[in-house]
Protein backbone atom coordinates (compact mmCIF):
# COMPACT_ATOMS: atom_id res chain seq x y z
CA UNK A 1 0.00 0.00 0.00
CA UNK A 2 1.32 3.59 -0.63
CA UNK A 3 2.31 5.75 1.85
CA UNK A 4 -1.10 7.78 3.02
CA UNK A 5 -0.46 11.49 3.24
CA UNK A 6 -1.66 13.14 6.56
CA UNK A 7 -4.62 14.96 5.55
CA UNK A 8 -7.00 17.58 7.76
CA UNK A 9 -10.18 19.37 7.20
CA UNK A 10 -8.75 23.01 7.40
CA UNK A 11 -11.79 25.47 6.75
CA UNK A 12 -15.72 24.54 5.34
CA UNK A 13 -18.31 27.43 3.62
CA UNK A 14 -21.47 27.12 5.60
CA UNK A 15 -24.23 28.76 3.56
CA UNK A 16 -26.45 31.39 5.01
CA UNK A 17 -29.14 33.78 4.49
CA UNK A 18 -27.75 36.07 7.22
CA UNK A 19 -24.30 35.22 7.89
CA UNK A 20 -23.83 37.36 10.93
CA UNK A 21 -27.34 35.49 12.76
CA UNK A 22 -26.10 32.33 11.66
CA UNK A 23 -22.59 32.40 12.90
CA UNK A 24 -23.82 33.97 16.16
CA UNK A 25 -26.29 31.41 16.29
CA UNK A 26 -24.28 28.27 16.19
CA UNK A 27 -21.74 29.70 18.27
CA UNK A 28 -23.62 30.64 20.81
CA UNK A 29 -24.80 27.06 21.17
CA UNK A 30 -21.89 25.40 20.89
CA UNK A 31 -20.04 28.18 23.28
CA UNK A 32 -17.32 29.58 20.66
CA UNK A 33 -16.82 32.89 19.51
CA UNK A 34 -17.47 34.32 15.94
CA UNK A 35 -13.83 35.92 14.59
CA UNK A 36 -13.47 38.88 12.85
CA UNK A 37 -14.61 39.26 9.03
CA UNK A 38 -12.23 37.07 6.54
CA UNK A 39 -13.25 38.59 2.94
CA UNK A 40 -16.86 37.36 2.34
CA UNK A 41 -16.71 35.04 5.50
CA UNK A 42 -17.21 35.63 8.90
CA UNK A 43 -15.77 32.57 10.31
CA UNK A 44 -16.35 30.27 13.74
CA UNK A 45 -13.31 28.40 14.71
CA UNK A 46 -13.31 25.19 16.51
CA UNK A 47 -11.13 23.14 18.58
CA UNK A 48 -9.56 20.42 16.36
CA UNK A 49 -8.89 24.02 14.34
CA UNK A 50 -11.12 23.48 11.22
CA UNK A 51 -13.14 26.95 10.92
CA UNK A 52 -16.49 27.01 9.56
CA UNK A 53 -16.45 30.09 7.54
CA UNK A 54 -20.48 31.17 7.05
CA UNK A 55 -21.00 32.89 3.77
CA UNK A 56 -24.02 34.59 2.86
CA UNK A 57 -26.04 33.90 -0.23
CA UNK A 58 -27.40 36.26 -2.65
CA UNK A 59 -31.10 37.47 -1.87
CA UNK A 60 -33.84 35.25 -2.89
CA UNK A 61 -30.87 32.09 -3.35
CA UNK A 62 -31.90 28.95 -1.47
CA UNK A 63 -29.88 27.26 1.04
CA UNK A 64 -29.73 23.53 0.60
CA UNK A 65 -29.46 21.65 3.54
CA UNK A 66 -26.02 20.18 4.87
CA UNK A 67 -24.97 18.10 7.59
CA UNK A 68 -22.50 19.19 10.14
CA UNK A 69 -21.44 16.96 13.39
CA UNK A 70 -19.32 18.54 15.90
CA UNK A 71 -17.91 16.28 18.43
CA UNK A 72 -18.26 17.82 22.02
CA UNK A 73 -16.94 17.70 25.51
CA UNK A 74 -19.25 15.62 28.15
CA UNK A 75 -18.93 17.98 30.62
CA UNK A 76 -20.20 20.67 27.94
CA UNK A 77 -23.19 18.63 26.59
CA UNK A 78 -25.54 19.60 29.32
CA UNK A 79 -25.35 23.53 28.82
CA UNK A 80 -25.77 23.54 24.71
CA UNK A 81 -28.98 21.85 25.49
CA UNK A 82 -29.98 24.25 27.75
CA UNK A 83 -28.55 27.20 25.74
CA UNK A 84 -31.15 25.29 22.73
CA UNK A 85 -34.14 25.52 25.18
CA UNK A 86 -33.42 28.80 25.83
CA UNK A 87 -33.51 29.84 22.45
CA UNK A 88 -36.55 27.69 22.45
CA UNK A 89 -34.74 25.39 19.21
CA UNK A 90 -36.40 21.98 19.08
CA UNK A 91 -33.93 19.46 18.99
CA UNK A 92 -34.08 15.57 18.58
CA UNK A 93 -32.45 12.39 19.69
CA UNK A 94 -32.45 11.45 15.82
CA UNK A 95 -31.01 12.62 12.41
CA UNK A 96 -35.14 12.52 10.89
CA UNK A 97 -35.92 14.81 13.63
CA UNK A 98 -38.72 12.89 14.47
CA UNK A 99 -38.09 12.49 18.50
CA UNK A 100 -38.32 15.79 19.92
CA UNK A 101 -36.84 16.98 22.80
CA UNK A 102 -34.70 13.86 23.94
CA UNK A 103 -31.12 13.11 23.26
CA UNK A 104 -29.74 9.81 22.08
CA UNK A 105 -27.04 7.82 23.64
CA UNK A 106 -25.28 6.52 20.91
CA UNK A 107 -21.40 4.80 21.46
CA UNK A 108 -21.87 4.93 25.05
CA UNK A 109 -22.10 8.87 24.78
CA UNK A 110 -24.79 11.18 24.22
CA UNK A 111 -25.80 13.42 20.79
CA UNK A 112 -28.75 15.49 19.89
CA UNK A 113 -30.02 17.18 16.36
CA UNK A 114 -31.17 20.60 15.92
CA UNK A 115 -31.72 22.90 12.85
CA UNK A 116 -29.44 26.24 12.37
CA UNK A 117 -31.31 29.44 10.95
CA UNK A 118 -31.35 28.19 6.89
CA UNK A 119 -31.97 23.98 8.21
CA UNK A 120 -28.93 23.02 8.42
CA UNK A 121 -28.71 19.77 10.37
CA UNK A 122 -26.71 20.41 13.24
CA UNK A 123 -25.36 18.00 15.43
CA UNK A 124 -23.97 17.50 18.57
CA UNK A 125 -21.85 14.30 20.11
CA UNK A 126 -19.79 13.42 23.44
CA UNK A 127 -18.41 10.17 21.37
CA UNK A 128 -17.51 9.77 17.57
CA UNK A 129 -19.35 7.21 15.55
CA UNK A 130 -17.39 3.37 15.70
CA UNK A 131 -16.99 2.35 12.75
CA UNK A 132 -16.23 -1.29 11.64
Amino acid sequence: MPDTPHVELNHTAVLATDKRASAEFLAGILGLEVGAPFGPFLPVDTGNGVTLDFYQVGEGEAVASQHYAFLVPEDHFDAMIGRLEAARVTYYADPSHTEPGRTNDLFGGRGAYFDDLDGHNMEIMTRPYVRP
